[in-house]
């Protein structure tokens, strides 16, 4: 059967589907009127539905029509290529990236629903659900699901969240409010960015971080000249303390060249392969700090050509870790 005679095949016995669970006991030959096709066609279909899709399909003698004995029962059907299934079959794998959020469960749900919907015909090839393949999350920080709900509510209705922070320096909780503007995702984490009330500039708060989170009855409006691009760079990540834009060049060793001329370090990079096999990486970016990670994660594999501002971080920290080892 040709990808076009299915897609009319199965749109077909979708209406018949819904006619039937109308209740109206259709026959064969009101079928094929009201779809246009002839009875030897709607007599396939019939075979099909109660074939295929184990339909409890049943004619009754009186009313001389076709019903289903379970009034419950519905075709269930989602069309998927032989590459959707296998990303089906990674789904509750690659859910390992959402642990210990709200969004475990909810897509969970989700995933149930569609492994229900499908006809039970419908097999996923065991080679992708047998242990041979792995995969590594990111480790997350666990948030609560009165703490996701709360932040996404406050920013929908526009209010005033009350809430307990414990901040990266502090080991207690402490009061703050803010005006949500924008959330943030990032590599799994999450972040809200809004105005505090406390220090009255817009701050960054994680969601792992916060508790006790309520919307109070006071409103507010988003200020017109916010962006959340001017705290956020998709690539390297978010640090509000980080606005001015800098151009940053990273001399990668030959010993990591192919790795470095593939890698995406930054979405709008230039990379340059030298002779040696060396590979320099030039972007732009307002996110010095997270650059400053991604230098020492690559010890000395990788050097920093400019801007100098960087290479004075790095001499700063390089020196600070003598002095602790």
């Amino acid at each position: 059967m040709q990808p076009k005679e299915k897609i009319v095949l199965l749109h077909r016995i979708s209406q018949i589907d819904d006619i039937i669970r109308r209740g109206t006991y259709p026959n064969a030959s009101q079928l094929a009127k009201e779809l246009g096709v002839s009875l030897r066609t709607i007599n396939r279909d019939l075979d099909v539905i109660r074939d295929y899709y184990y339909a409890p399909l049943e004619y009754d003698q009186t009313r001389r029509g076709w019903y289903y004995k379970d009034p419950n029962f519905f075709i269930k059907y989602i069309q998927f290529e032989e590459g959707e299934l296998f990303s089906l079959a990674l789904f509750d794998t690659l859910l390992l990236q959402y642990k210990n959020t709200p969004l475990e469960e909810k897509l969970s749900s989700i995933f149930e629903k569609i492994r229900q919907s499908l006809p039970s015909t419908v097999t996923i090839d065991s080679r992708f659900l047998d242990g041979s393949l792995t995969y590594i999350p990111d480790a997350l920080a666990p948030i609560k699901n009165e703490v996701f709900d709360a932040v996404f509510s406050g920013l929908k209705k526009k209010q005033t969240l009350s809430f307990e922070y414990k901040p990266l320096q502090k080991t207690t909780f402490m009061e703050r409010k803010i005006n949500p503007y924008h959330i943030i995702c990032q590599r799994g984490n999450w972040y809200v960015i809004g105005h505090c009330h406390l220090k009255n500039e817009i701050r960054i708060f994680s969601f792992s971080r916060m508790q006790n989170v309520q919307l109070t009855k006071d409103r507010f409006e988003v200020p017109k000249d916010f962006n959340a691009k001017d705290y956020v760079d998709k690539t390297m990540g978010v640090w509000l303390s980080a606005k001015t834009n800098y151009k940053v060049r990273l001399l990668f060793s030959a010993e990591i060249g192919t790795f470095a001329a593939e890698h995406i370090w930054h979405e709008n990079q230039t990379v340059k392969q030298n002779e040696d096999g060396s590979v320099e990486v030039s972007f732009e970016t307002t996110q010095l700090p997270e650059v400053k990670r991604l230098v020492l994660g690559q010890g000395r594999t990788v050097k920093v050509l400019e801007p100098q501002e960087l290479i004075d971080q790095i001499r700063e920290e390089v020196n600070y870790l003598k002095t602790i080892y």
